[in-house]
């Protein structure tokens, strides 16, 4: 190869190598600046703007239209009570007569008032059985006002009823699967008052942590500060963080709380572990420590079988009878290959976890371990009871 050639070849080739480089340190530097912080969380997501809720509200109310599956109105005097009035209130006078329709069941009505929710929106609302109905599948609930803890009619319910489980019987068996007494109804609610609750015209809103925490508290503050370029937040206490207009500025306080909500927090938490006794359940922190410790686990298990044997004569004895001649089968477990472990100071939670699962423990065990290890103070971390 001539030498000119040469020269051009190993230049290109250097080109190439020097582009490749750049551009997958471009491509690094790109992926190191989109990917979020993995222990971090938006503002909207660790707290709530306080007064921007839901408002729950309650109501009375009768299903029709089921196949006999129906009240019974011996057994539900304030269903019989609800049908003679709705029918007194549409002009039928039925007072002291014997009713025995089965096809009417009583219901409370439950739902959820959106916050800001106008006059004529709809939300859903949930019917439950309030007699001994069987079953609430093909009913339709009739007008029902729904109200709120002041006692005022905010919204009003009606509809057809969409029910997920069902339920079937015979002479020799049943069957009943999901829950037949409970329904939906998707858009059966009227709202028709509205919760006064103007936030556009507030100079300042509390915004309320989920998980309070003097350290995620004083974090939000200090990036809702950064962010606005002025003291707009501060930390009244460790689940309240106060946000009002910056001075000298004309931005709405509903633009703010929208520019606001998607910055990036990292929360902090307590070193915690939640125990559920029942269920055996154990949730731990990333944040527990063990101090230096030994734990040792066994039980002594005795388990007595019984496995009783039928002796008889052969044959052609001429005497003897039938007997049954006992068998016990005796087993003694000590635990005798469960061994001392020693754990040092500091190990996190991965080491903790790695420790009990030496030792062959189960979580009912493993929950008696660690309030052992709380009591002896060698656990800095907090245990919670469920």
């Amino acid at each position: 190869m001539p030498e000119k050639v040469y020269n051009r070849f190993i230049q290109a080739e250097t080109g190439i190598k020097r582009a490749l480089i750049a551009g997958l340190a471009s491509f690094l530097l790109v992926v190191g600046v989109i990917q979020p912080a993995s222990a971090a969380s938006r503002i909207k997501d660790i707290a709530n703007v306080e007064g921007v809720r839901e408002n729950q509200l309650i109501g009375y109310g009768l299903v029709v239209g089921l196949d006999g599956t129906g009240d019974t109105l011996q057994n539900s005097p304030f269903t019989r009570q609800s049908i003679e009035a709705m029918l007194e209130r549409m002009g039928v006078n039925i007072r002291g007569t014997q009713m025995r329709t089965a096809n009417v069941a009583a219901v409370v009505v439950t739902a959820d008032l959106p916050a800001f929710a106008r006059p004529g929106a709809r939300m859903d609302v949930t019917i439950s059985a309030l007699g001994d109905a069987q079953d609430l599948r093909g009913g339709s609930l009739l007008v029902t006002p729904l109200l709120g803890a002041d006692g005022e009619v905010y919204a009003v319910a009606q509809g057809s009823l969409a029910v997920a489980g069902f339920s079937a019987s015979g002479d020799g068996a049943s069957i009943t699967q999901g829950v037949p007494t409970t329904a939906r109804i998707a858009n059966g609610g009227i709202v028709e008052r509205q919760v006064d609750f103007e936030l556009s015209q507030m100079e300042s809103v509390k915004l309320a942590l989920t998980n309070p925490d003097f350290t995620t508290s004083r974090r939000m503050a200090e990036v809702i500060n950064k962010y606005v370029g002025s003291v707009a937040a501060s930390s009244v206490d460790p689940g309240t963080v106060m946000l009002r207009r910056p001075v000298g500025s004309d931005i709405e306080l509903v633009d703010l709380v929208t520019d606001i909500e998607h910055l990036l927090v990292e929360p902090d938490q307590r070193a915690r572990v939640v125990i559920d006794d029942r269920s055996g359940i154990i949730v731990m922190g990333s944040e527990v420590r063990v101090n230096t410790v030994a734990i040792a686990q066994g039980n002594l298990t005795i388990r007595i079988t019984e496995s009783p044997q039928v002796s008889q004569p052969g044959a052609f004895a001429e005497g003897g009878e039938t007997a049954v001649v006992p068998n016990t089968d005796i087993q003694v477990d000590t635990s005798a290959d469960r061994r001392l472990t020693v754990m040092n100071g500091g190990v996190s939670l991965q080491d903790l976890v790695d420790a009990l699962n030496a030792l062959g423990v189960g979580p009912r065990d493993m929950i008696s371990i660690l309030q052992a290890i709380k009591v002896a103070g060698a656990m800095q971390a907090e245990i919670e009871v469920m």
